[in-house]
Parts: structure tokens; sequence; C-alpha cells
């Protein structure tokens, strides 16, 4: 795939709007087209399809994620300050790209089918988070876990589902409140303070 211009990178954004709203297989490079103001030509010139334009929307919220998230889980701070970091970092990089968000949730058996998203999924969150899960056994500040790539997976699951409910519902997401929720959860678990588990 050729670099694509900035002034064509921004117009974008237009396209996962249209996959989101229409579906991703109603969705014509006509659609696209009009919708960015991007001639079809153009369109073909840069990508060789439609789903050649979904994955680079989504390594793109990727690369952005991968940054965010490297940074939150850098030192210094406990493992599990730097989790709650992580988890805002992630659901910050969402909220900035609501209509990519949008078109991930609305095909996401598509988007798990491109190697290179899957791949970069990884990279950008769970691995950083495994280091994290390991850190916080090691400082006391996070419990053992029996399957790190579960769990990642599981913390992964959270984040994106809580701050995806709100941008396909509504198309808004406080990434304040959603990501102390969802830390409380992550961190705390559903289950009860002992003193209320007394009969």
């Amino acid at each position: 795939m050729r670099v694509v211009p900035e002034g064509i990178a921004e117009r974008l954004e237009a396209a996962a709007a249209v996959f989101a709203d229409h579906g991703f297989d109603q969705t014509r490079i006509e659609d696209v087209a009009e919708a960015t103001g991007i001639p079809r030509a153009t369109l073909y010139y840069y990508f060789a399809g439609k789903e050649d334009i979904l994955a680079w929307l989504l390594r793109l919220m990727l690369e952005e994620m991968a940054r965010a998230v490297a940074h939150a889980a850098a030192p210094p701070g406990t493992a599990r300050d730097r989790m709650e970091a992580v988890i805002r970092a992630k659901i910050a990089v969402m909220a900035r790209h609501p209509a990519t968000c949008r078109a991930l949730m609305a095909d996401l058996g598509r988007a798990g089918r491109i190697p290179e998203i899957a791949a970069a999924i990884q990279a950008a969150f769970h691995e950083p988070v495994r280091g994290l899960l390991a850190e916080g056994e090691a400082d006391g500040t996070l419990g053992p876990v029996g399957d790190p790539e579960t769990t990642a997976s599981a913390v992964y699951g959270a984040v994106t589902t809580a701050a995806a409910h709100y941008l396909v519902a509504d198309n808004r997401l406080d990434p304040g409140r959603v990501a102390a929720e969802v830390t409380r959860f992550v961190l705390g678990g559903l289950g009860a303070p002992a003193a209320r588990l007394r009969p």
C-alpha cells in the first residue's frame, strides 16, 4: 500500500462512519468517495478496496493506542497504578476515534480475520497488560492470575466493550466516567467486601 498523504488521511475517518452506519458489506467504494470527498480513482490509487481502507483505519487507531498504552505502562508507579493508566489510555484513544470503533464493533469478525490487526492488538494491549500482571504480582499491588493471556483478554474485552457500548448506542463517550467504572470492575471485581458477606 502507498503512503497516504495527510490531507487524504484526515478525510478518511468519514469512511469509518459509513462502514459503521451501513455495514461493511452494504457499503460501496462510491459511498466512501461521497462521504470523504475523495474521488473513487484516488481511493483506488492508495487502497486495493474497501477492506484495505478499513484495515488502514484500524491500523491507524491501533498505532495510536500502542503509543498511549506503552506510555501509560511505563514506570514509575506501582503496577496497579499503571494498569489504571492503561485502561484510561485505551478508552481515551477510542473516544478520539468513535467512527472507527463503531465500524470495528459492527464487523468484529472481519477485523479479527485481518492477521495484522490481530497481531497489532496483541502488541498494543495484551503484551503490556501481561507484563503489568506479572509486575503487579511481584510488587503485591495485583493478585496472582492463573492464565495471564486469558486475563489480558478479559481486561481488553471489558475496556473495549464498555467504551464501545456508548459509541454504538449514542455515539458519545465520557472517557473519565467509563474509565473509572471499568477500573473499579477490573481491579476490584464483583465480590462483596468481606464484612457484607457475614450472615
